[in-house]
């Protein structure tokens, strides 16, 4: 049985394999683009759109990848490795945009919690409440997140553990896990 909303609110640690098969996605929502930007500054660090081939040097300091589809089809399908330059971590403020679509059903109570960690230990939750999503629409949901003051320890500790950093991205509708998917982060001084 899928971990309910509460239940997800207390993990500590990122979770062993995904909560959720890909077939709990009855609604067919598909991600179409992500962009994350620092939000003093409105600078983009982050930019990808699944709908279109990117530039040549386009993001070349920001590459997402995907485990091997020959390791694990399901978790190349879920999973996201970022690079990041190090001084990403110095941003207090980001913002992101998602562009996605919904299927043939109203998707009513759309949610989002994600659950950041680092060495198995909690260090950051979010927690974004769409609300409704019209059958067959394209939507975009933007979010403003306030990153956690870092040490200068910390910070060297993160950049020297290449993706030790991970989170795991829940997906409800009216209160049902739909969707599970996580990320992992490197941050390249």
């Amino acid at each position: 049985m899928p971990p309910s909303v509460e239940e997800v609110l207390t993990y500590s640690k990122p979770t062993e394999g995904f909560c959720v098969p890909l077939s709990a996605n009855t609604y067919n929502i598909v991600f179409h683009s992500f962009k994350i930007r620092d939000m003093e500054n409105n600078k983009c660090l982050f930019e990808i759109d699944g709908d279109k081939e990117p530039e040549a040097g386009e993001n070349q300091s920001q590459v997402a990848t995907h485990p091997s589809v020959d390791e694990d089809p399901e978790a190349a399908v879920r999973t996201i490795r970022y690079n990041f330059a190090s001084d990403f971590l110095k941003c207090k403020t980001i913002g992101t945009k998602l562009v996605f679509s919904v299927g043939e059903k109203p998707v009513p109570n759309f949610r989002m919690i994600e659950r950041h960690y680092f060495k198995e230990k909690l260090i950051k939750s979010f927690d974004f409440a769409f609300g409704f999503c019209i059958p067959n629409s394209t939507n975009s949901w933007e979010a403003i997140y306030d990153l956690p003051e870092l040490t200068k320890e910390a910070e060297a500790e993160i950049i020297a553990n290449p993706f030790g950093t991970k989170s795991d991205s829940f997906y409800f509708v009216d209160g049902e896990l739909v969707m599970h998917n996580k990320a992992e982060y490197a941050y390249n001084a």
